[in-house]
């Protein structure tokens, strides 16, 4: 039996690079589409936060010098171009999503409406929130903190390429240990980069636990959801 019954996962854009350097990998996409579709069947409601650094770092070059409110708004457009690409690569698999947006564009995705959102997920359908919290200066670390606590998950499930929370940067110290499960106040004395600051707080505030794993791993999201010793959970 699964360990959750309804899950936020955070994608970074970058997740969805594979070895590119900027872009979306289709084989990389549709390999995590493959293990989100599994644990979707085994009835485990799925939202999920996406990022939109992999199509940014772009144009990156460009946004040199640029406003930062311009910039995060750019940054929020790019997250609604991810997402529509996840859930057409879901459409090619058989698995039915929702695109929703905090940003208004009706003619391509839904607006972000909590009760339409939850009923989705009781539909058994994947929804993907698009365009962060709609606001500039917050990331979408804190979107997934924000949307997890609104939708009711009992987790948030952060992938990254990296297979937990280490006592050091593990590329810089051979010697750095990964962390099965930490407190939050552990984190902070220890001053671990586990989300930012904003929706590390939000977390602890509402006692909402994080996984972080790496979803490079094939098999590492249903371990999770299992309750396998997989990623580093982050706790009360």
């Amino acid at each position: 039996m699964p360990a959750y019954k309804r899950v936020l996962l955070k994608l970074s854009g970058e997740a969805l690079m594979g070895d590119d350097a900027f872009g979306i990998n289709r084989a990389t996409i549709e390999r995590m589409v493959a293990e989100i579709k599994e644990v979707a069947e085994m009835g485990v409601q799925i939202a999920i936060v996406i990022g939109g650094g992999n199509i940014f770092r772009g144009m990156a070059g460009g946004a040199a010098g640029m406003d930062r409110a311009t910039a995060d708004y750019m940054g929020m457009m790019a997250t609604i171009m991810n997402a529509l690409a996840l859930q057409d690569a879901m459409k090619h698999a058989g698995v039915e999503a929702r695109v929703q947006s905090a940003l208004r564009l009706d003619q391509v995705v839904e607006p972000y409406i909590r009760p339409r959102a939850m009923r989705h997920l009781d539909e058994g359908k994947i929804v993907i929130f698009a365009a962060g919290t709609g606001n500039p200066f917050f990331t979408t670390d804190t979107a997934a903190a924000l949307r997890g606590v609104e939708i009711g998950a009992e987790i948030v499930l952060k992938a990254t390429k990296v297979d937990g929370v280490y006592s050091a940067d593990p590329k810089k110290d051979p010697n750095a240990t990964r962390y099965s499960t930490i407190s939050f106040d552990e984190a902070i004395s220890k001053n671990l980069q586990v989300m930012d600051a904003t929706a590390f707080a939000l977390c602890r505030d509402q006692k909402m636990p994080i996984k972080v794993f790496s979803i490079v791993k094939e098999g590492s999201l249903k371990r999770m959801v299992m309750g396998e010793d997989e990623g580093t959970l982050v706790h009360v």
